[in-house]
């Protein structure tokens, strides 16, 4: 471990126990704490030492990063009672990996910057749960060049790309461009099988059938499956999609950048949610499409 940051980890959902479960496994000391206690139990069993507060991890750690749900989440975590800031660590990095509002997140930087001399990269994730786990996340940063030279070599270990796009807030314009590419395509790939399964043919072939084609991606191959197979368990909830589906056109509208599929998606993920489905998986949007499924 000799050599290695210390690193801090605020946020044990879904991502927050799979990244942190592959950092303690690459050989890091992990400090973590999480709103639920269950969700740190449950990373104190993969090896994670357990703190009391945000601040408290900040204070036991090199390198802080953060997961958590929404903007609100992390300004609290940063500048809330206990929060990092209250760390007053100079020299500290701190990696939000949480999807968040553009202008929010400079705010964020220069303030954490001027209160506690911690650097702030915004640094939103691809891949979910089984990439944090695997180490392959693709990772999208934004962050001034000498935090993002400080946190390289840690993110050589959780992800398989990790691109700096700019200036704070540049990840998470980033970020929303991921998002219009991913979120809507859960919505075509329900629409796509929903037609294949009415018109009789083996869905599960689709995959392969296509994949030399231009139809071939990476969302197709992975989610087809799931989907045929109605496990709705989440890797990512639909709860989440409608969030940042709605964040996508708070930036456009911001940029007067049209985004009229992602509105049409957000109708459908809006649509979901109001029948009760915002604890499912994202591919639950299935559902609105199914004449097997009640909605």
């Amino acid at each position: 471990m000799s050599g290695k940051p210390r690193i801090g980890f605020v946020g044990l959902g879904l991502m927050g126990q799979a990244c942190t479960a592959h950092l303690v496994e690459c050989g890091y000391a992990v400090t973590g704490y999480d709103l639920d206690p269950a969700k740190v139990n449950a990373a104190s069993g993969h090896g994670v030492t357990a703190a009391s507060s945000p601040a408290a991890v900040a204070t036991d750690s090199d390198i802080v990063l953060i997961c958590v749900i929404d903007t609100a989440a992390v300004e609290n975590v940063l500048f809330g009672e206990n929060g990092i800031a209250a760390a007053q660590g100079p020299g500290k990095t701190v990696i939000d990996l949480s999807t968040t509002v553009v202008e929010k997140a400079r705010q964020f930087a220069a303030r954490l910057k001027d209160q506690a001399g911690m650097g702030l990269v915004d640094a939103p994730v691809s891949g979910g749960p089984p990439a944090a786990r695997a180490g392959t996340l693709a990772v999208m940063a934004g962050g001034e060049e000498a935090d993002i030279a400080a946190v390289s070599p840690l993110m050589a270990d959780v992800a398989a790309s990790f691109t700096h796009f700019g200036p704070p807030g540049s990840g998470q314009v980033a970020k929303m461009v991921n998002q219009i590419l991913v979120l809507n395509n859960f919505a075509v790939l329900a629409e796509a099988l929903a037609l294949a399964e009415a018109g009789g043919i083996d869905a599960a072939k689709i995959p392969d059938a296509l994949a030399a084609g231009h139809a071939g991606s990476n969302l197709l191959k992975a989610m087809f499956p799931r989907m045929i197979a109605r496990d709705f368990e989440p890797a990512g909830y639909a709860r989440q999609v409608l969030k940042d589906l709605d964040m996508v056109q708070d930036l456009a509208r911001s940029l007067k950048s049209p985004t009229p599929i992602s509105s049409q998606t957000a109708s459908l993920y809006r649509i979901l949610i109001s029948k009760g489905y915002g604890e499912l998986d994202a591919t639950s949007v299935l559902k609105l499409m199914d004449p097997k499924q009640s909605v």
